[in-house]
């Protein structure tokens, strides 16, 4: 009798746990507590032509809500003119942002104590800091912009620790690069849009925190803009908005898979009129998108069903402003760190290429002239670094002086033109890279062989340096 009373008792505790369960997820999958950037609706945003120049919005601030909630809306920066782009830290106690304190000063990275909401600077200087991120091992990554010989003007990124010590450049080539994610493997994701010598579409890159190991992620269609910034998802996906150059602020909602990111994209929204700016996934069957239903209308916030691909209700509108970037104000899974092979006391990196012939369909350009490419040229800013000949097997190894930008293009027997040049590359430090070719599909891996390159020393680079003397590396 004992015994059945106990057993009474646990299933009705049981019972009890269950139910409370179930309302905490009905609850939660109600209410969200949610950060969100907001533009004033009298800023035309038609009138910032995407890309760099929509990281200068006047008058932008950072809310928090609570969705199904009404009336719970703060205003986090009312002490700054402007500020956006909002990243919560990963135990969800901390907020970075970019920010204006005053009309006129520049764009500077911030951190904000979401507790309390005490402030303070994390960079300092004349030169605009936005799209922060936060990096494993107490760090940030941001894109800052870079006035230089090399560069010209440009954002590129930098990384720091939190406190703003230990700043160091990571990219090196003439173009922006902005709305930076950090994947749950530790990359850097970041929209790229070469700047020099002629303006190119914005196209997805990764890389690693210490800048090694760039290369491309995903290409869209010509003449198309990343609007939003990149978000992954539980399963394997990545989302953004990407928009043709005729509407720069607001297009469609694309989803690519991680593991096929150049072959896999898909239009989300491709039966629903209207505008997109920014997503949000919560879980595999619930979005929170910025939209507009047409130009005359302000972007607000929705649910959206990515499996039935539709636009659900309203979730939360201001009359007074748009709604720009959009934030879970919740704590999360740290991405993983990752270990850097960058020496600063070594001047140069090795680049190998295994065949300059090889081509593949992927590349617009790659319909390759049957003129067969016997040598390249390695050229820089307003140079060339010189002209190498290649070996038989179409291979060669190149030491490059470290976090310097160049191109190569390749150049038959007369020296004519038979591809290229590349998109902007640079080394850091005792970095090492391989390629197939110079028209590989970036999806591929090499052929499992042995290039005649290999079985030569290094061609210096730029051609007239004979010697670099520094710190020798034994690989192991």
């Amino acid at each position: 009798m004992i015994k059945r009373t106990l057993f009474l008792i646990e299933l009705i505790l049981v019972s009890l746990a269950c139910t409370i369960i179930v309302s905490c997820n009905k609850k939660a999958s109600v209410k969200n507590k949610l950060i969100l950037t907001e533009a004033p609706v009298n800023i035309q945003l038609a009138d910032y032509s995407g890309g760099a120049s929509l990281r200068y919005l006047p008058g932008a601030r950072i809310i928090s809500i609570e969705t199904g909630r009404p009336g719970s809306n703060k205003t986090l920066t009312e002490d700054f003119f402007s500020a956006c782009f909002p990243e919560i830290s990963y135990d969800g106690r901390f907020m970075i942002f970019a920010a204006q304190q005053k009309e006129n000063d520049p764009w500077q990275i911030w951190e904000m104590n979401l507790k309390n909401l005490k402030y303070r600077q994390v960079t300092s200087g004349m030169e605009d800091c936005t799209d922060p991120a936060y990096v494993p091992g107490e760090q940030i990554v941001f894109s800052k912009l870079t006035l230089n010989d090399t560069v010209k003007s440009a954002h590129c990124l930098y990384i720091c620790n939190t406190d703003g010590s230990g700043l160091k450049q990571i990219t090196f080539g003439p173009d922006d690069n902005l709305s930076t994610t950090v994947l749950s493997d530790g990359r850097l994701l970041t929209v790229k849009n070469q700047l020099f010598p002629v303006q190119g579409d914005p196209m997805l890159v990764v890389m690693r925190p210490d800048g090694t190991k760039a290369e491309i992620f995903y290409a869209g269609p010509e003449k198309r803009t990343l609007v939003s910034s990149t978000h992954e998802t539980a399963d394997g996906r990545i989302l953004f908005v990407e928009s043709d150059n005729e509407n720069l602020n607001a297009g469609r909602l694309v989803s690519i898979s991680y593991n096929r990111p150049l072959h896999s994209k898909t239009d989300l929204t491709s039966g629903i009129s209207g505008d997109f700016y920014n997503v949000l996934p919560l879980r595999s069957d619930k979005f929170l998108v910025s939209y507009r239903k047409s130009d005359s209308n302000r972007f607000a916030l929705y649910e959206f069903d990515p499996e039935k691909r539709t636009l659900g209700q309203e979730v939360f509108n201001d009359p007074d402003y748009n709604i720009l970037d959009i934030v879970a104000y919740e704590a999360y899974e740290r991405p993983k760190k990752l270990p850097s092979e960058v020496d600063m006391q070594v001047k140069t990196g090795l680049l190998l290429c295994q065949d300059i012939n090889f081509s593949d369909q992927f590349l617009p350009d790659t319909s390759s002239s049957i003129r067969k490419a016997l040598k390249i040229e390695v050229l820089g800013i307003d140079t060339t670094y010189g002209v190498v000949e290649v070996e038989k097997d179409g291979s060669f190894q190149l030491k490059v002086m470290a976090d310097k930008p160049f191109r190569i293009r390749t150049l038959d027997k007369d020296g004519n033109v038979v591809s290229g040049p590349c998109s902007w590359l640079w080394l850091r430090p005792n970095e090492r890279r391989g390629c197939i070719g110079c028209h590989e599909n970036p999806e591929m891996v090499p052929e499992n062989k042995v290039s005649l390159a290999t079985k030569k020393s290094p061609v210096i680079i730029p051609v007239h340096i004979t010697d670099v003397k520094e710190k020798i590396v034994e690989l192991e």
